[in-house]
């Protein structure tokens, strides 16, 4: 199977984004999984949350990831999966799967993909009125 990079506004199944990980010579697989939570950094409540991008650019950003990871850790096995469009409160916003040859390589991948993504994945989250 080929490596995964995609942005969605349909439900993501960690399974099927982890399922693209070859996992030849590797010895630790690393996957993250983000959720949207019911209440934001302030308190407030969080009814549902918005990522307008164009799926295009989101997934050449994504794409664009992989390759920097395969340039910084030689890891061949990434996938990256990222909802668009409305997203409910407990709904996955993102997967991120890694399979390295060692766990330190395969978990410092795994965040950089998430640091990297958060910089351009515009998250609005819609607030409760007070």
């Amino acid at each position: 199977m080929e490596n995964m990079f995609e942005a969605t506004q349909h439900p993501i199944r960690p399974e099927l984004v982890m399922s693209r990980l070859r996992g030849n010579g590797s010895g630790a697989t690393v996957t993250f999984i983000g959720s949207l939570r019911g209440t934001s950094s302030d308190g407030s409540t969080v009814l549902h949350a918005n990522c307008d991008l164009d799926r295009e650019a989101a997934e050449r950003q994504l794409r664009d990831i992989g390759e920097a990871i395969r340039d910084r850790w030689g890891i061949e096995d990434v996938s990256i999966n990222h909802r668009l469009g409305r997203i409910e409160v407990g709904e996955t916003i993102a997967v991120v799967a890694v399979a390295a040859p060692h766990r330190q390589e395969a978990f410092e991948a795994c965040q950089y993909a998430i640091d990297r993504f958060k910089e351009f994945m515009p998250l609005q989250e819609v607030l409760e009125a007070k």
